[in-house]
């Protein structure tokens, strides 16, 4: 296993870990995440493949600025490391936050992509609620830090019925969110209020997509999720997971990628 930190721009320097040979797939977390939410997909994933999982901006151990910066922002530094590190075509795997970027690095860098993930994610833009939403949720770290919002946030990431069973887990999530930066989670608040409606995009993208939802999922509902039909669209649905299917269900969900990868291979 390697771990870096990254200097991309003048602005961003990106903490990631690359682990394994071959195949290259590129896992992106959600808000107030960081690389270990994939930590049982890397370890089931890198005996095969060439495994990069990164902390956004802002996030984990990566840094960021006072200025304020957009979702396609955040996948235009996706693009320069993947340039750093030389790679020229991966599948990316976005959950939650990291699909909406996972969805602008499509729209936009469509030739570095062999397969496209979205995870526990959504094509579509904010609901006016869901602003508001995001408003209070900036007004409530600004003037009560991040401790508190990521322990009410937490709250909301497992299926309900897991909250007991996966109390370790929930304190490890809340731990990484602990650690987001106050600009990295108030940025990204406002790079998710005001992202664009990807959803057209997304019904006319012709490779291979993977579209993963949990059923209990309280923050993104299946239906959100599960916007594409086609041939080549991939359709799971985690009947036992919240909005945290990497850690709820993590043996199915690495066979799912596993299964996804696999069948990239054989195009």
């Amino acid at each position: 296993m390697e771990e870096f930190e990254s200097v991309i721009k003048s602005d961003v320097s990106l903490f990631y870990e690359d682990k394994g040979v071959g195949q290259t797939v590129v896992l992106l977390h959600g808000f107030c995440g960081s690389h270990a939410y994939w930590k049982y997909v890397t370890e089931g994933l890198s005996p095969y493949y060439r495994v990069i999982a990164i902390d956004l901006r802002g996030h984990g151990q990566s840094a960021v600025s006072e200025d304020s910066f957009t979702v396609d922002d955040m996948a235009d530094d996706l693009k320069l490391l993947l340039d750093k590190l030389e790679v020229e075509r991966a599948t990316i795997i976005g959950h939650s936050l990291g699909g909406y970027i996972a969805l602008s690095f499509a729209e936009r860098y469509n030739n570095y992509i062999e397969g496209l993930g979205v995870i526990h994610s959504t094509s579509y833009p904010d609901s006016e609620e869901g602003k508001d939403g995001r408003e209070k949720a900036i007004e409530s770290i600004r003037k009560n830090g991040i401790k508190g919002f990521i322990d009410e946030l937490s709250k909301k990431l497992f299926s309900p019925q897991n909250m007991e069973t996966f109390k370790g887990e929930v304190e490890f999530i809340k731990t990484i969110g602990y650690s987001t930066k106050i600009n990295g989670a108030i940025g990204a608040l406002e790079a998710m209020k005001k992202r664009q409606d990807k959803t057209d995009m997304l019904q006319k993208y012709d490779k291979p997509l993977l579209l993963v939802a949990g059923q209990e999922d309280q923050i993104i509902p299946p239906e959100k999720t599960f916007v594409a039909e086609g041939e080549h669209v991939t359709q799971v649905l985690l009947k036992k997971s919240g909005h945290m299917g990497m850690l709820e269900e993590p043996q199915a969900t690495i066979d799912i990628l596993n299964k996804f990868l696999t069948d990239l291979k054989q195009q």
